[in-house]
């Protein structure tokens, strides 16, 4: 799957947010080494605090069928008409549930961040000097 089409899967992820108090419908895309592809959108709840991003609500997906290693890439979309079409960015949390998830396969994987364009930058240079699993060994 191209990077084109990776973010394509996370806009049609983002077509099916629910996300009526912010109106701003995320959808992400994990792709991994052996070409398999989990989409997920984020998920508000009245009580703001509680609410799921795309991007962990897609890990959670991975997970639960059992991924545990291959990341390769992650397209993050977010509402074209929103932050003069500068790219979205993971927030912090998803960054560090995206490096857990990185991390049990030896990744550094590729994040898609669109907006107007598309700007490709490693997890890595988005969460340096992360901690994860190996950490508490």
């Amino acid at each position: 799957m191209s990077n084109d089409e990776l973010i394509a899967a996370a806009r049609a992820a983002a077509a099916q947010s629910y996300s009526p108090y912010s109106d701003y419908a995320v959808g992400a895309a994990l792709r991994f080494a052996d070409g398999s592809v989990v989409t997920g959108t984020n998920i508000e709840n009245a009580s703001y605090g509680l609410a799921l991003c795309a991007e962990t609500v897609a890990v959670a997906k991975a997970m639960a069928d059992g991924v545990r290693g291959g990341l390769v890439a992650v397209a993050v979309v977010g509402p074209q008409d929103k932050g003069n079409g500068a790219p979205i960015t993971p927030c912090g949390r998803c960054r560090q549930v995206l490096n857990e998830l990185a991390q049990l396969g030896g990744t550094d994987p590729e994040i898609l961040c669109v907006g107007s364009e598309v700007r490709v930058v490693q997890l890595s240079a988005l969460l340096p000097h992360a901690f994860g699993p190996e950490a508490l060994d």
